[in-house]
């Protein structure tokens, strides 16, 4: 078997608590159970990575908007926010731990992702 190396994929997750990161991909798609569109974060350091999915709800624009307005990139009422003015920019995100139960197994799954932006 033959396996593919691509850029980054050496790093390790980052750790728990603040880090100052650097957002290095975007990628976009709809949720696998509901069909919600959602675009999906990579931030990075020197030490490692995580990944963060923002859906595109109603209970998940604040996150949304909270994330561009912390990378200064104003959210403003009628206006649409672009995905890719993300990369590149700079901020500090809190790292953790957040459980769900997943949909078609119903067991409990656990992830490691950004749960709190910060301007930089």
């Amino acid at each position: 078997m033959k396996i593919a190396v691509e850029e980054g994929q050496d790093k390790a997750v980052l750790a728990d608590g603040l880090q100052q990161v650097t957002i290095t991909n975007i990628e976009e798609g709809v949720s696998e159970h509901k069909g919600i569109p959602y675009f999906a974060v990579r931030f990075e350091n020197e030490e490692g990575y995580v990944s963060h999915r923002f859906y595109q709800s109603k209970a998940g624009m604040p996150a949304i908007i909270k994330l561009f307005e912390m990378v200064g990139i104003e959210a403003q009422e009628g206006k649409e926010l672009d995905t890719q003015k993300l990369v590149g920019k700079k901020l500090s995100i809190e790292v953790g731990e957040r459980s769900y139960t997943d949909p078609e197994t119903h067991n409990e799954r656990t992830l490691k992702q950004a749960i709190n932006f910060l301007a930089s």
